[in-house]
């Protein structure tokens, strides 16, 4: 693993910027790990994991984008990811290079979602103004892997299927997570 890690922070030059969703990544979500062990990596921080609202998370995420000097790639999960589709809908930043989209949650299906996240439908379908990858698990029981397939290809994003992972998540104890770190190492060949 330490060597799995040397290797990542020698092809790593963006910073990265951490995008949890409802409820905030675990202790023993990778991207917990992502943010402790990769250099030059930091998180956007909400006043309120449990019941998001949208215009302020859409704050939070723009102030703390706005504050980046330097190339940076989102590395969203879940409801961060849809948080990702609205910002980039209305707003640029030219150190945003690219998105890691993981497991996308369906706002937009009542049977999928809990109420509380409703208020981020709906999912904006327009083109990312930047290269993505989004990843979807065939048993993520917040959304079908069909509907993450539609709408990787609205963002304009390239999709991969990573099989049954659930919702790859703190449940799923991925720790570092190294299919992901492969993946995105794709993305950042793709922006090089």
């Amino acid at each position: 693993m330490k060597r799995k890690i040397e290797q990542y922070k020698k092809t790593m030059t963006p910073k990265l910027l951490i995008i949890p969703g409802l409820g905030d990544s675990g202790l023993g979500h990778w991207q917990n790990f992502w943010l402790e062990h990769f250099p030059n990596t930091i998180k956007v921080t909400q006043d309120n994991w449990d019941e998001p609202l949208l215009n302020d998370w859409l704050d939070r995420l723009d102030e703390t984008i706005q504050s980046i000097q330097e190339p940076t790639i989102l590395v969203a999960h879940s409801l961060g990811t849809i948080l990702v589709a609205h910002w980039a809908k209305n707003n640029h930043n030219a150190y945003i290079r690219g998105a890691l989209l993981v497991a996308p949650a369906d706002v937009d299906s009542h049977e999928h979602t809990p109420e509380c996240i409703w208020n981020f439908a709906p999912i904006p379908l327009h083109a990312m103004p930047f290269p993505s990858i989004v990843i979807g698990s065939e048993n993520d029981p917040y959304m079908t892997l069909e509907r993450a397939q539609e709408l990787a290809k609205n963002w304009g994003s390239d999709f991969i299927n990573i099989g049954r992972k659930g919702h790859i998540n703190s449940e799923t104890k991925l720790g570092l997570w190294e299919e992901g770190q492969d993946i995105l190492k794709l993305l950042i060949q793709k922006i090089n």
